[in-house]
């Protein structure tokens, strides 16, 4: 007996503020990532699927986009493929540890 089928996995990538074309209304947006992806004895092998959408958060409207797109408004964003900001988009005085101008010392010693 085989064993398979899909399963679904859901990526938030940004969170965009646009005007929505649903309702009109300048809100935020989630940037989403859809990946189905094809399961032998419940094994998640390789991805058959690739979908991106926009959801504003105000009115719960969803809108389908492409990967270009996508991209698009990551590059506007300033985030990376995965998401995460890079260190521009950091807090206002937060250093890593370790860089030029910073005391060797943790905080925390004394």
């Amino acid at each position: 007996m085989i064993i398979f089928g899909t399963k679904g996995y859901l990526y938030q990538l940004a969170i965009l503020t646009m005007v929505c074309g649903w309702c009109g209304n300048p809100a935020a947006h989630t940037l989403r990532k859809r990946v189905t992806k094809f399961t032998l004895f419940f094994i998640p092998l390789f991805p058959f699927s690739t979908k991106y959408a926009t959801q504003c958060t105000f009115c719960g409207g969803e809108q389908q986009i492409s990967q270009e797109q996508a991209d698009q408004l990551l590059a506007q964003h300033g985030a990376g493929p995965d998401g995460r900001s890079g260190p521009a988009a950091q807090q206002p005085g937060f250093t890593q540890p370790g860089q030029p101008g910073q005391p060797g010392q943790s905080p925390f010693q004394r």
